[in-house]
């Protein structure tokens, strides 16, 4: 398989594992996520984030979650997450140090 084919397949993977969080899966909180696969939904925006910084393209935050959520991220929020328990947050706390901070 050449180079662009495989880049088509991987992208086309990537958009569909996009619109199955964003549109089948809006009940899975991104807390819940992270604390069992060690990434969630802004971990991906992030990765597209650095994906763009890669390429010299200037990509904030805010910009990075709006383009992978298809709104603001504080709209998203308000319409499909839910306040995390004590037990969720102190998970949390240990899969963001495992996953992120150690990237």
């Amino acid at each position: 398989m050449d180079d662009a084919t495989r880049t088509e397949l991987e992208a086309a993977a990537f958009r569909t594992l996009q619109k199955h969080l964003m549109e089948k899966r809006t009940d899975v909180q991104n807390i819940d996520l992270m604390n069992l696969a060690g990434f969630c939904r802004n971990c991906l925006s992030r990765w597209m984030q650095e994906a763009a910084a890669e390429r010299g393209i200037e990509m904030g935050k805010e910009e990075a979650r709006e383009l992978f959520y298809g709104m603001p991220y504080d709209d998203w929020k308000a319409q499909h997450q839910t306040d995390a328990s004590d037990s969720q947050k102190d998970a949390f706390k240990t899969a963001f140090e495992e996953n992120v901070t150690k990237g």
